[in-house]
C-alpha cells in the first residue's frame, strides 16, 4: 500500500527513513512531520499535491518510526534531540525557503521549532494540536485533563509497549478505527501500514518514550518563555478530536500574529487522512496566497475525487 520513496538521511548521529518527492522543486522544501502512531505514510495524499505545487517534499519517518534509528534512551526522544533533527534535515536539504507542516507529535515539535526559531522558515502548518501555551492552559481544567490519561499512562514501564502490541498490535488499528469518523479511511490495509510498522524491533518502546520524555522534561518546559509566532500559519482543525478539545484552539491569534484557522465539522483527530479533499484544498489556497475556503464551502463545490479513497 505504501506509495511513498524513502533515502535514507543521517542527521545528529541518527539515520532517519525520510519519503522523498520533487528533488529540487524550485517553490523550496515542504517538511512534513507526522504523529503518533503514525509516520510519513499518514502524508500520502498531500505529498503528490505538494510536489505538483513545486514543492520538493522531505516526510521523515522521525527517529524509532518505522525503518529510522530507535535510540535506546527516554532521553534520546526530548524535545532538545527532536527539533535538532528537523534543523540538520532542513540544513541537508540545502533549501533556505522552508514550509513545516506537522500533525500531532510532529505539530508540537513544529510549535516549538517555530516558536524557538530553530531555523528560519516561510510558513507553517498544524493539524490538530495546540498552542502550547493554550494547551497548558486547557490542561489545567478537567474537560481536557480527562482526555489526556493516556499520557500518563504511558509513564508506565513496559505495560503500555506490551498492551499496544498485543494480538499482533490490533490495538494500533483500533486507535484509528475506534475514533475516526470516517472507518472507509482506515481499512486494513491501511491500519495494518502503521500496525506492521510499531511491530519493528524497538518500534513500540520508542514511540511511547515521546511521551515519556515530554513529562520528564515538563518542569523546565514550565519556565520556557513560549514567546508568539511570526511565521505565517495555517492551522487545521477536525472537531471531532477525541483526544483534544476544540476549546483548546481559543485564543490562538494572541500567540500567532498571522493565523489562518480552519475547522473541519465531523471529522476526528486523523485530519489529512480522514479528510483529504478538504484539507488539500486549504492548503493550496493557502500556499498560493488564494482565500482559504471553509470546509463547507469545499464539500458544497467539489465531487469526492476517487483518487483520495
Amino acid at each position: 500500500m505504501d506509495p511513498l520513496v524513502y533515502e535514507t538521511k543521517t542527521v545528529n548521529g541518527v539515520e532517519l527513513e525520510v519519503a522523498v518527492a520533487n528533488p529540487g522543486g524550485e517553490r523550496g522544501l515542504a517538511l512534513l512531520v507526522h504523529g503518533f502512531p503514525e509516520s510519513a505514510f499518514s502524508w500520502r495524499f498531500q505529498i503528490p499535491m505538494l510536489a505538483e505545487m513545486g514543492y520538493e517534499v522531505w516526510a521523515p519517518n522521525t527517529r524509532g518510526y518505522r525503518n529510522s534509528d530507535k535510540p535506546p534512551k527516554v532521553s534520546d526522544y526530548s524535545i532538545d534531540h527532536l527539533l535538532d533533527d528537523l534543523g540538520a534535515l532542513i540544513d541537508l536539504s540545502g533549501h533556505e525557503r522552508v514550509t513545516l507542516m506537522a500533525h500531532d507529535w510532529g505539530a508540537i515539535q513544529a510549535w516549538m521549532f517555530a516558536i524557538r526559531k530553530v531555523r528560519p522558515l516561510e510558513r507553517l502548518v498544524i493539524m490538530n494540536v495546540p498552542h502550547p501555551t493554550c494547551g497548558q492552559r486547557e490542561l489545567r481544567r478537567f474537560r481536557q485533563l480527562r482526555k489526556s490519561w493516556y499520557i500518563f499512562f504511558f509513564q508506565i514501564p513496559k505495560l503500555p509497549e506490551w498492551m499496544l502490541l498485543r494480538n499482533d498490535a490490533r490495538p494500533i488499528a483500533e486507535v484509528f478505527t475506534s475514533s475516526t469518523r470516517d472507518p472507509n479511511r482506515f481499512p486494513p490495509e491501511i491500519t495494518d501500514e502503521f500496525r506492521r510498522a510499531a511491530q519493528r524491533p524497538g518500534a513500540m518502546t520508542a514511540m511511547v518514550n515521546y511521551y515519556r520524555a515530554l513529562v520528564r522534561g515538563a518542569r523546565t518546559a514550565r519556565k520556557e518563555v513560549l514567546a508568539s509566532v511570526d511565521t505565517p500559519t495555517l492551522m487545521i482543525w477536525g472537531e471531532e478530536d477525541g483526544a483534544l478539545s476544540k476549546e483548546t484552539t481559543d485564543g490562538t491569534d494572541e500567540y500567532v500574529r498571522n493565523l489562518t484557522l480552519r475547522f473541519l465539522p465531523g471529522v476526528s483527530h486523523w485530519v489529512q487522512q480522514e479528510a483529504p479533499e478538504e484539507v488539500n484544498a486549504m492548503l493550496a489556497a493557502w500556499l498560493n496566497d488564494e482565500p482559504v475556503p471553509e470546509a463547507d464551502q469545499i464539500r458544497s463545490s467539489r465531487l469526492p475525487d476517487p483518487a483520495l479513497h
